[in-house]
């Protein structure tokens, strides 16, 4: 422990938790706080409040009256034992709570009671089970009169970990590894100085984020943060996991958020559309969005999808702008008909493209192609038709299952133009094989820095450092072990 507080102390950290409970035998309070290379929190957290000490209470309560006598300069008290533990010299009380169940209806009275028992810092810890626990988590803890830290645990929960500071909170809490968290939904804190720059986060930063479910594999955070950074803008860029059932409440609350601009992904592109005041031409003819702009109470759709899509398609492919119908009569394959295979088979059928549509779900590519007025074929039937043109708008090759394809090699036939979807990895199995075959390809990275440079034009008026986005999104899949 010892150790690791110096190394993460000579990394930049200002402040560190001890947690006493993961030591076994006896502890040394004192060895511990001797030479210590930055102020501390001293935790000793019992089982029942998610710790590991495994000694009588009256011992626990010993470690900790042991380090505000030794001078520590925070010292963490749940709220049933606080006033068993009086204040002495300049250590400071952080007087807490952590429910690891949900995020309960009575915060304000949970709160009062808390500040009633001498505390410099009151932490409330709760598991997030909706987006909105973490709006009430964060609005709690910008009128408290009493410094305090609220944060919710979980996945749901991470923006309350990276958004404390700009909601008051003196300090947040992070991990010194990312695969030894401490509590659910924690980020290390290379996450949290490196992608997120917690540091520089105050009442004035403006934010943005990525809405799914799950939220945990997207790499928007770290390109859109480096382009903030690289640019000097005031502005943070997070993950939010937002179930389906909750998506329209938390639109409606996400301004109170500080929230200014989402990316929109699985499951939401088109049930998003019913929390938009406005939305462009392409939004419209698809049904699906994947960006939404803040301006008031206006709600604002775009979909950079399309857009990204077809000029990849363009460059590759080397059609003039001033050709108004580039892939007349090119047959185009589509698998699937989600979001992003609605995006790309608009696109298609505006260039002149007979666009054939399949989904592992039939109803939903039927409906499509119905509304399209294009043709559909069902899934099994996918390696029957002889496309020049064949687009992956499906997950399947997506890390972690990377060992999968849309579509089986026999049917590659020299030539064709693969298109996948996917960007993590690059090189999916189908562009591997597809490369094997002699077919022209173009990767799902060429996509997602496009879409995501038009996004940061909508976030931010400005042009975004397309050199640097795509550089760190591919160090980033490249990082990734398979």
């Amino acid at each position: 422990m010892i150790a690791e507080h110096q190394h993460l102390a000579g990394e930049g950290a200002k402040l560190v938790e001890l947690r006493l409970d993961y030591i076994r035998g006896d502890v040394s309070i004192k060895r511990l706080l001797e030479n210590r290379p930055s102020p501390v929190v001293i935790t000793c957290r019992r089982d029942r409040d998610g710790g590991k000490f495994t000694g009588s209470e009256e011992q626990r309560q010993l470690l900790l009256r042991t380090a505000v006598a030794e001078g520590a300069e925070y010292v963490d008290l749940e709220g049933d034992v606080a006033e068993h533990i009086p204040r002495f010299g300049k250590t400071k009380r952080i007087v807490s709570l952590h429910d690891f169940n949900r995020t309960p209806a009575n915060l304000d009275e949970i709160h009062e009671r808390l500040c009633g028992l001498d505390p410099d810092v009151v932490k409330i810890c709760t598991m997030a089970n909706h987006p909105q626990d973490n709006l009430r988590i964060l609005e709690l803890t910008r009128k408290s009169k009493v410094p305090m830290i609220g944060l919710c645990m979980g996945d749901m929960g991470v923006p309350t970990r990276i958004l404390a500071g700009r909601f008051g909170a003196p300090f947040t809490y992070a991990t010194f590894h990312h695969e030894r968290a401490m509590a659910p939904g924690q980020l290390s804190f290379e996450q949290m100085r490196d992608v997120y720059h917690y540091d520089e986060i105050d009442a004035t930063t403006d934010v943005y984020g990525v809405i799914a479910d799950p939220v945990g594999h997207s790499l928007g955070p770290l390109i859109h943060n480096a382009a903030f950074q690289a640019m000097g803008l005031k502005k943070v860029y997070i993950p939010i996991r937002v179930p389906r059932e909750d998506l329209v409440g938390f639109i409606d609350e996400a301004p109170r958020l500080g929230i200014k601009g989402l990316s929109v992904t699985i499951p939401h592109k088109e049930a998003v559309l019913e929390t938009l005041t406005q939305a462009d031409g392409a939004v419209r003819g698809i049904g699906a969005a994947n960006t939404v702009v803040f301006d008031g109470d206006q709600r604002a759709g775009h979909n950079t999808d399309y857009r990204a899509a077809m000029k990849s398609l363009q460059e590759a492919v080397g059609w003039s702008d001033s050709v108004e119908l580039p892939l007349k009569n090119m047959i185009a394959l589509v698998l699937g008909a989600g979001g992003v295979g609605k995006a790309i088979a608009y696109g298609l059928l505006r260039r002149g493209a007979k666009v054939v549509l399949t989904d592992g779900v039939p109803e939903r590519a039927d409906e499509l192609a119905e509304r399209f007025e294009c043709r559909a074929v069902d899934w099994s039937g996918r390696h029957g038709v002889e496309a020049e043109l064949v687009f992956n708008c499906t997950p399947v090759g997506m890390h972690p299952n990377v060992d999968e394809t849309p579509f089986s090699k026999h049917y590659l036939r020299p030539n064709t133009f693969i298109f996948d979807a996917v960007y993590n990895p690059e090189n999916t199995l189908l562009i591997k094989e597809a490369r094997q075959r002699a077919c022209k390809v173009i990767t799902g990275v060429d996509m997602f820095v496009r879409q995501a440079l038009l996004q940061f034009k909508l976030f931010t008026g400005l042009d975004g450092p397309a050199d640097l986005m795509r550089d760190v999104l591919k160090r980033a899949t490249a990082a990734v072990k398979y």
